[in-house]
């Protein structure tokens, strides 16, 4: 791949891991989520700074009076990519669109139990019964009926499992029992196409022709499958890659000094926690959660973990979200009132857990071994012992969604501005089951009805308070331990233009490169 560097208009980025899927209805993981971002676009998008646009495949839509009916007006001539398999025979139009979310939502569509689809994005969220009816009126407008006002919905349609695909390939690949390359070989609209994919190795796109923004300024783009840190920064030093994600914190200093790089800084929206299982004893006792986390201090993990890329986290949103409540007091670091709480709990002698971390870097924690480590010393010395385990990135996302864990390492980066994205998709208590994003498998009924009422009005003041409520009861009832707030740092090379670091996922549209 060191050739493949320094050819003209071919911008090699180096990434974390391998996706899961190359479509973003089948996974979470924001590694999928950048693997698929080249190739699909929504019926709305979200800029840069979390607002809302009108500029994806709808050019417009209306909203009914009372929030319960959307129709969307799509783009005409919109184009489908081609691969070795199939070659689409029309533009973009309704079928597409009720395609993909009738795939998700309906149990008796052709596709829904194709490869390993659980929606868990599309359920957690809660479109099922959010969904009255997705129609086609004619070709080029849709009508999305929801059951019930829902304030967040349009923020909703511009995350990556509601991106656009194509009816036509479906049908082509069914026809001809070849329904699994429909998600393995993807047909999207977005600005590349895919070439190739070598597991640990590569992904290889290449610009779409027929995009219908326009040609892409990038002739090729590549995605170096690079897990360890270390390495990204050497591959990135040495113009092997040209854009690198998650550098180690220790390391910022001196790439800044580097004149061949630049560092993109932002606001990550994300929070780190560790997901203790509401539904194993002894975790099962509020006490013994609370004791868990004052033993833990969250200062000294922070400021080795992070450096200085992050700040302590007390809530399950981030401080830059509004609605976030700031009149919370975390909880200290006090390791008697700890071993109290466990003698009155009726642990005198301590107990074991085990304790999973993410073998990879991830945006809102750039080394979980070492937190994990931290973690370990610190609850020993309160008489709990912990037995540290991980997996592969793919595996490990498998295991702890399955509710057996006892705790969990793990975060959350925003999708898409709201805080439902964070309260209702990672707590409520439709995601307590397996593969559901709620990991701490809590299910609070006052929790659910805050989170529930800020979803159904548009009041801005209303939804505030229902949720600073519910961050509230999750403080009483901790079901993780906050750990941080990140910044989402990424480095390029100076030849680099046009690049934003996009907090909500890697965009190479409008990236150029030049020649050195």
């Amino acid at each position: 791949m060191p050739g493949a560097a320094l050819a003209e208009k071919s911008l090699v980025y180096c990434t974390e891991g391998n996706p899961q899927s190359f479509n973003a209805q089948l996974s979470t993981s924001g590694t999928t989520v950048n693997a698929v971002t080249p190739l699909f676009n929504n019926l709305v998008e979200m800029g840069a700074d979390g607002q809302i646009t009108d500029s994806g495949l709808a050019e417009s839509y209306t909203i009914s009076a009372d929030g319960l009916i959307y129709d969307f007006h799509l783009r005409r001539n919109v184009n489908f990519h081609s691969n070795d398999l199939f070659t689409p025979s029309r533009p973009l139009n309704a079928d597409d669109v009720l395609f993909t979310f009738e795939r998700q939502w309906h149990a008796d569509h052709p596709y829904h139990n194709v490869g390993p689809a659980t929606y868990d994005y599309f359920r957690d969220m809660g479109l099922p019964t959010l969904l009255k009816s997705v129609e086609k009126l004619d070709d080029h407008t849709v009508r999305i009926t929801l059951d019930h006002p829902e304030a967040p919905f349009l923020a909703d349609l511009a995350m990556p499992f509601l991106s656009i695909q194509s009816a036509e390939y479906a049908d082509f690949l069914m026809k001809s029992g070849r329904q699994t390359s429909f998600d393995e070989m993807p047909i999207g609209t977005g600005p590349f196409q895919l070439v190739s994919y070598q597991k640990d190795v590569a992904i290889r796109y290449k610009a779409f022709g027929g995009y219908w923004r326009g040609r892409q300024p990038l002739d090729n783009l590549i995605y170096s499958i690079t897990p360890n840190i270390a390495v990204r920064l050497n591959k990135l030093r040495s113009g092997e890659c040209h854009v690198m994600i998650f550098p180690n914190p220790a390391e910022l200093g001196n790439i800044e000094k580097d004149p061949n790089l630049v560092l993109e800084r932002q606001d990550g929206r994300n929070v780190a926690y560790m997901a203790l299982n509401t539904q194993k004893p002894p975790l099962d006792d509020v006490r013994v959660r609370r004791a868990i986390t004052l033993a833990i201090d969250k200062r000294t993990l922070v400021d080795a973990v992070y450096q200085n890329g992050g700040m302590p986290a007390k809530n399950p949103i981030p401080p830059g979200m509004w609605s976030y409540n700031d009149s919370i007091e975390d909880h200290p670091f006090d390791p008697v009132e700890a071993r109290r709480l466990l003698v009155e709990a009726g642990y005198p002698e301590g107990f074991t857990l085990d304790l999973w971390y993410p073998p990879v870097t991830r945006p809102y924690l750039p080394n979980g071994k070492r937190a994990a480590e931290m973690i370990r010393e610190n609850l020993e010395r309160v008489g709990i012992k912990l037995t540290l385990k991980t997996e592969s990135w793919g595996n490990y996302r498998r295991q702890v969604t399955r509710g057996e864990q006892d705790m969990v390492l793990y975060g959350w980066t925003g999708d898409n501005g709201d805080p439902d994205n964070f309260l209702y998709f990672l707590l409520n208590c439709g995601a307590v089951r397996p593969g559901g994003a709620n990991i701490a498998r809590w299910c609070n009924p006052d929790f659910e009805e805050q989170i529930t009422k800020a979803k159904v009005t548009s009041d801005v003041p209303r939804r505030t308070a229902h949720y600073r409520t519910a961050q509230q009861i999750f403080h009483q009832e901790v079901p993780w331990f906050p750990i941080a707030n990140s910044i989402i740092v990424v480095a390029h090379r100076k030849e680099v233009k046009n690049y934003t670091n996009n907090i909500f996922n890697q965009d190479f549209s409008g990236v150029d490169i030049e020649a050195r």
